[in-house]
């Protein structure tokens, strides 16, 4: 493996309560600034330094973090590389794959039509696509039965659905998924939203509507249900409706060429302790990626699940926003009462979820919640929500503290970085 050399990159940091403070400009912090918030500036430099091992142990090519409190960015950090084997630095306007951190948005565009009374979370999504009107749930031994009432818009925001993933399931519903060729929003796909959404619909069941917790491409079938209530392409629906009005400039289901210098690579583990470049494709398992391909302008297939591509100041924006009640500057996005909808427990008469939720959580409407942070083993606060990516990208925003923190990383499978981001900025709060 090659010796890599240590790089310690500028930090940048914008300091202002707008949203335009969101566009990190300058390459010093203003360190009253970050005090003021309650946030040391010299244990900042704990979260730099503990990103930078991992960069060092060559556990990660680089990495871009960044922490914002009572609407400020008192921090934004680059570590490492944007390209490991060319040496090009990482910056803090680097361009990642967010993968399931798009679920958030995504939901926040069908809570818009919610409240514009285009739809009601307790809508069958049949009346939408109609190719749901006959699921079937299928057991173990292969054998089907009726879906016993058919899945709500709140069953796909919540993975209540009964649909899964099919890289997620190795039984007779997943087997069904590849036979079919059901793909997971990670790869390329020749055909649209609306061909492959029909196609999932046929697709049967791994468990009854409203039964059981099965994190999904639900939400890819929610980006199909925007299509066909607003009359626009998904993609065009978010850029008009969420990234135009909060500025989100850098965040799309493409990269086009005059961004790919702007791409991060995308690394998986060499066998050897290190990282290598993924290929194009490469399956993990039941899983296939297409870290470049999928990415370049032309697509017909928005996944509204794990298509997107975003910075850590263009996501800060979209969290700013939930943090201060759906409102971004002079622009509502939703109302204060939709977002603690979203923020609430929709899986309390469930068994415990476990597996990828993790003790002390919950989900909500697009958000894992924190419920109980003790039993988290982890920094936080009860009400605390977010989730992550694939790739190894990692959100949460925790009202309690008036606190927004972004991860960016591209490493699968298994980024070790997010277990050790949150206590890492949560120690560096002192008021």
């Amino acid at each position: 493996m090659k010796t890599w050399k240590r790089t310690s990159i500028a930090i940048a940091v914008v300091v202002g309560a707008s949203y335009a403070s969101y566009a990190p400009s300058a390459q010093q912090r203003s360190v009253t600034t970050t005090e003021s918030v309650g946030v040391s500036t010299e244990r900042l430099g704990r979260l730099h330094q503990g990103m930078q091992a991992f960069v060092d142990r060559h556990e990660a090519g680089g990495i871009v973090t960044l922490v914002a409190r009572d609407g400020k960015v008192v921090d934004v950090h680059a570590s490492g590389f944007q390209d490991v084997e060319s040496k090009t630095p990482m910056k803090t306007d680097t361009i990642f794959r967010i993968a399931s951190m798009s679920k958030p948005i995504t939901s926040v565009a069908v809570m818009m039509l919610y409240e514009e009374g285009k739809l009601l979370l307790t809508d069958p999504v049949s009346k939408f696509i109609p190719a749901f009107r006959t699921s079937t749930v299928m057991a173990a031994d292969g054998t089907t039965t009726p879906a016993r009432r058919g899945i709500t818009i709140r069953d796909l925001l919540s993975h209540r659905s009964g649909i899964t993933y099919g890289f997620l399931n190795n039984g007779a519903v997943g087997n069904a998924y590849r036979k079919e060729g059901i793909a997971d929003g990670l790869t390329i796909m020749p055909t649209s939203l609306a061909e492959a959404i029909d196609k999932l619909a046929a697709a049967p069941l791994v468990s009854q509507p409203g039964a059981a917790w099965n994190y999904s491409l639900s939400t890819d079938v929610l980006g199909r249900v925007v299509e066909v209530v607003s009359g626009k392409t998904f993609d065009v629906f978010l850029r008009e409706r969420i990234f135009t009005p909060l500025g989100m400039t850098d965040t799309s289901f493409e990269v086009p060429d005059s961004k790919v210098a702007r791409f991060a690579t995308a690394y998986a583990p060499d066998g050897a302790g290190g990282i290598r470049p993924m290929k194009d494709p490469e399956s993990f398992g039941n899983a296939v990626f297409s870290p470049g391909v999928s990415y370049r302008p032309g697509k017909k297939y928005f996944s509204g699940g794990a298509g997107l591509t975003s910075t850590a100041s263009d996501y800060a924006k979209f969290c700013q926003m939930l943090l201060d009640g759906g409102a971004a500057g002079g622009t509502r996005l939703l109302s204060p009462k939709t977002v603690e909808l979203m923020t609430s427990n929709h899986t309390s008469d469930l068994p415990p979820v476990g597996g990828l939720l993790g003790a002390g959580t919950a989900f909500g409407l697009g958000f894992q919640i924190t419920m109980d942070a003790a039993a988290t083993q982890t920094m936080g606060s009860n009400g605390l929500y977010g989730w992550s990516g694939i790739y190894g990208t990692v959100f949460w925003v925790d009202p309690k503290e008036k606190l927004v923190a972004i991860m960016m990383v591209q490493r699968y499978p298994g980024s070790p970085v997010a277990a050790a981001f949150r206590p890492l900025v949560y120690q560096a709060l002192i008021k």
